[in-house]
Formats: C-alpha cells, structure tokens, sequence
C-alpha cells in the first residue's frame, strides 16, 4: 500500500509555532482534510487537493481520509493545537476500528503539536506548573452531568483546571453554569486566564479572580485556565505572572 495518512497539529495559530515535522508533512501530501478554517491555514498549491469540511463530520471526514489514504493519496488530516488533544486523531482512529480490515494497514502517524493550552501557560508564565488536568465543556459528545461530575473532582483534587471549548453560541449556558460550580466548590477567590486567540494578531490576555469572572468572557476561541490553590499572581509594572508552584505548600 504506498498512500499514507497523517494526523497533524497545527499549532495555536501563529506559523512559527507549526513544527517542522509537520511542515514536511504538509509538503508532501496530495490531500488536506479537515475543519474549514484549519484547511485554510494551508496554502494551495499544484498537485495538492484541499478537503475542507463542517466541524460536526469528524466522522465522516476521517473515514474519507482513509479512504483516500487506502487507495494510495498522502493524505494529511489537520487539527490545530496537538491533534491528540480533543482533536481529529482519535476520531481517525475511531473510523479505523470500525472500518474494513484493508484499512489497518495503512501507514497512519500522528504529528504533535502545540496546544492552545501550553500556548496559554506560556504566554503568562507556567500556570500548569504542577498537576493539572484537561476538561472540554462541550457536551456534543457527553452528558452535562458528566462534565461537571469531571469539574467538581478536579477542584476537590485541587488541580489547574483548563477548559477547552469553554462558550459556543449555540450553548452560551455551559460556561455559566461552569462558573457557578466553581464558586461553589472553590473555598478561595483563586485566578482565571482567559487567553483568547493565542499567538495570533487578536490574542487577548485577561486575568482575574473567580469572584470577577464573567460569560460574556469566554467565547470558542478562548482557552481557560483555572488556578489551583497554590497558583500565584506575580504583579509588576508590565503584565502579571501566573504560575502555578512545583512543590505544594
């Protein structure tokens, strides 16, 4: 079988932080699929065809990348952040396990890449500087009661806390509802960053204490991070710093 198919992350958003491994990769391919504006962040070129589609077909989308890949295209699925990350290669392996035989023997690679929530963690400081966890607040593919089941251990483990998918027009309540659990379960006015679109020209930094947090904060293009108890703000003259330290106190 001479196709193949890569799984890859494109970063957060700014071009420099798109890896060289996967910029190989790029070149190399005969097929881009992937969410509309993600295919997007690839520049046309002769012998290369893009397959940009809806972001409710992962599915879909992922067994027509092995479709493609079987019948010997290089194909390369594109996520942004790190693929492995609430993102496409589990869904293309979720179309493998279910799919025909022939498809197991496809030459299939994942490509990391860098998260909007490392991007966010580093823009600040290190808020990740110890134990933390990873929640996605959408419920397309899970139950509400899930999700805050999730938010309510992560805060009794005292982890930082960040929240992908945080507040989509289609569901505006999840966030609020999420904040309103985080008061309640939280005995400390602990930090929040909103970092909105990450190592792009619109990237917006916003840090506050939970008692100041708002909804109208939040959109699809926002990562969160949600301080543990130990997470500190440094204030100076510039930006504050927000880490979170590596021994517990």
């Amino acid at each position: 079988m001479s196709g193949w198919l890569v799984v890859a992350g494109l970063g957060p958003g700014n071009e420099a932080l798109v890896t060289p491994e996967v910029t190989t990769a790029l070149a190399q391919a005969t097929d881009i699929v992937g969410y509309i504006p993600y295919v997007a962040r690839v520049a046309p070129r002769d012998g290369l065809t893009l397959h940009p589609t809806d972001n409710r077909v992962e599915g879909e989308r992922a067994a027509h990348a092995l479709e493609m890949a079987a019948a010997g295209r290089r194909v390369v699925v594109v996520s942004s952040g790190d693929p492995g990350v609430f993102a496409m290669a589990a869904a293309v392996f979720e179309a493998l396990e279910a799919g025909p035989d022939t498809w197991r023997d496809i030459d299939i690679r994942v490509l990391p890449g860098i998260t909007a929530m490392l991007a966010a963690s580093a823009r600040v400081g290190a808020p990740l500087g110890h134990d933390f966890c990873a929640i996605n607040l959408s419920d397309n593919l899970k139950p509400w009661e899930l999700i805050e089941r999730r938010l309510r251990l992560a805060v009794e483990a005292d982890f930082a806390i960040a929240l992908y998918n945080p507040r989509s027009k289609a569901r505006p309540e999840g966030f609020a509802r999420t904040l309103g659990l985080l008061r309640e379960a939280c005995d400390d006015d602990r930090p929040i960053l909103f970092a909105r679109a990450v190592s792009t020209p619109e990237e917006v930094l916003t840090i506050v204490p939970l008692s100041q947090a708002k909804p109208e904060m939040a959109d699809m293009r926002t990562m969160i991070i949600i301080g543990s108890s130990q997470t500190r703000v440094i204030t100076r003259a510039g930006a504050p710093i927000l880490y979170t330290p590596r021994s517990v106190i």
